[in-house]
């Protein structure tokens, strides 16, 4: 299957957006088409992850991509990634396109590492259905939607190649030898450490980072973190400005984040439940998202988003990586 873009629209006011990529890079071994990332094994030594424009919510993709969204993506994580790199060792060598990083080839541990500051999303779904326990934390009384919670909490999810990811306690984890209690202890000192430094870097740019899920894996024995790091996908925000206001008016938080489109899913009758259809997508809303997530750059990264251009950006793709592995070892 050649390389494909496909247009948003036939009016001009709609830019093209990468659906999917099949590229065939030097030495390549494989390819994976993710729910967003396509990426690419080169000789089991690295990775080349493609950041496409598609968009997922509850597990699904979503029928139509979305402009710009592969590269806030690619330079948003590509920030974080630098970030922390003395809080533990990451995939991370270098981002030689937009909406592409390159990075050393881990083995996934099969689990996600997420971590909650606020009662917020699919937590406050779970606590307003009256459960007050989530992957073996328990949950406190009398909390209301978006509220800080006494500590941040880890809320693990499997991590399906296919299908639903599900909430997992530490003791089915530990249980299903999925890891080890030393490998375990681990993985939650990097997530809480990471978790605060994401904390601290959005409240330097009035964010408030509610939630956010971190993936690892192991390179030569190491346990490496992997993927994306506090991303739009990847992570929940808040405005700071006004959020103890609308808390004590019991109103909806200002954030920025995946949630709204979420939201608009669970509106229009779809939460990815097996027999729902997935409801159309408008231009205006496709356009709306992109706005959400070229906000969210500029409000995180502190400067003006550059659209990269969309014009013979498959070529654009394959020589910068191209060059860029020739230079690695």
């Amino acid at each position: 299957m050649p390389p494909k873009i496909i247009s948003m629209s036939q009016t001009a006011s709609m830019p093209a957006a990468i659906t999917q990529t099949d590229f065939n890079f030097p030495n390549q071994k494989s390819v994976y088409h993710g729910k967003v990332r396509d990426v690419y094994n080169i000789d089991d030594r690295y990775l080349v992850m493609v950041a496409s424009d598609r968009i997922s919510a509850f597990d699904v993709i979503l029928p139509r991509p979305i402009p710009h969204k592969g590269q806030v993506l690619n330079q948003v994580a590509t920030k974080f990634l630098k970030a922390c790199i003395d809080i533990c060792p990451n995939w991370f060598i270098e981002s030689p396109d937009p909406q592409v990083a390159i990075g050393k080839n881990c083995e996934p541990i099969k689990i996600e590492m997420v971590i909650r500051g606020y009662l917020s999303g699919h937590a406050w779904r779970v606590y307003k259905s009256g459960k007050r326990e989530l992957c073996g934390v328990t949950l406190p009384e009398g909390l209301k939607e978006s509220d800080p919670l006494p500590q941040p909490i880890i809320t693990p999810a499997t991590k399906a190649d296919e299908g639903h990811d599900e909430d997992i306690s530490k003791e089915e984890i530990l249980n299903r030898g999925i890891v080890t209690a030393k490998e375990w202890e681990t993985l939650e000192r990097y997530t809480r450490d990471l978790f605060k430094r994401g904390t601290e870097m959005a409240a330097e740019r009035g964010l408030i980072l509610v939630d956010t899920k971190y993936e690892f894996g192991k390179h030569n024995g190491m346990i490496c973190l992997i993927d994306e790091i506090h991303t739009p996908d990847s992570s929940r925000y808040f405005y700071a400005e006004g959020y103890a206001e609308r808390q004590a008016r019991s109103e909806k938080q200002k954030q920025l984040s995946k949630e709204f489109v979420r939201e608009w899913l669970i509106a229009n009758n779809f939460q990815g439940l097996e027999g729902q259809v997935t409801p159309e997508l408008t231009d205006a809303f496709v356009e709306t998202i992109s706005s959400r997530y070229i906000e969210l750059y500029e409000t995180l990264m502190g400067k003006k988003f550059q659209p990269a251009s969309y014009e013979n950006v498959m070529q654009r793709i394959e020589n910068n990586v191209t060059t860029a592995l020739k230079k690695l070892p």
